[in-house]
């Protein structure tokens, strides 16, 4: 299944490349990545899930609050608001914090937050992984979860420093 899911990834990335315009902050654009990128490996790629995980909001809510935290995300684009690589880290906590879709949240929210560098601030992308797989256990792994936990818990200074902001 790894090795199909890359595939379809390559895949994603390869359609992302081809497209003239692309708005980040459009929640259709973020459904239409992940159907990209996973559309092969699952069936129910795009869509938002319909039930409860360990992690990420009541599902009901998922729509909505991703529409919310775009619109927010453009703001801090437009204005200025954070230097590139905290908006970054900020984008990519809130969009896994939501966890709109059933798997891939974390493959997908890194791809759409490089994206969001590209687009929006002309910006390199992050190196998440540094060389580690960020799919296996490993110290990277651990240190990307755990930076995810304290900004969950309102601390964002070891996220800041996971992607190079400080």
């Amino acid at each position: 299944m790894d090795e199909l899911e890359q595939a379809n990834i390559e895949q994603g990335l390869a359609w992302l490349s081809r497209r003239r315009k692309v708005d980040i902050f459009d929640d259709m654009f973020i459904r239409t990545l992940h159907k990209q990128l996973f559309g092969d490996v699952w069936r129910w790629a795009g869509q938002y899930r319909l039930t409860e995980k360990n992690i990420g909001i009541d599902p009901i809510q998922i729509s909505m609050q991703l529409r919310m935290f775009l619109g927010d995300a453009q703001l801090w684009a437009e204005q200025d608001i954070f230097p590139p690589l905290e908006a970054a880290a900020r984008f990519h906590h809130r969009m896994v914090l939501i966890h709109p879709f059933p798997n891939g949240n974390g493959r997908h929210a890194r791809i759409a937050t490089d994206i969001l560098l590209d687009v929006a601030y002309k910006h390199p992308p992050i190196a998440w992984a540094s060389g580690y797989n960020l799919q296996a256990d490993n110290a990277r792994r651990r240190d990307y979860i755990a930076a995810l936990r304290a900004a969950d818990a309102g601390d964002f200074d070891p996220l800041f420093i996971f992607v190079g902001a400080r």
